[in-house]
């Protein structure tokens, strides 16, 4: 089963991917990344691997794994 990997050092905080989550499997963390911002971070078991995180996060955060 595919999932989504998040890489938080790259995340920007922009919420794009937020928005375009079909399922409303990700959300911001609390804790800030090593840039001073706050993550996102993927609920694994809302998460159906559409790749719609991928697609429109323009920092390269997400990767859709098998």
């Amino acid at each position: 089963m595919s999932k989504a990997i998040v890489r938080p050092e790259r995340c920007q905080g922009c919420r794009y991917c937020i928005k375009a989550c079909p399922k409303g499997a990700i959300s911001i963390v609390s804790e800030l990344n090593k840039k001073g911002l706050q993550p996102v971070v993927i609920d694994q078991e809302k998460c159906i691997a559409c790749g719609a995180c991928y697609i429109v996060c323009p920092d390269y955060v997400f990767e859709i794994a098998e």
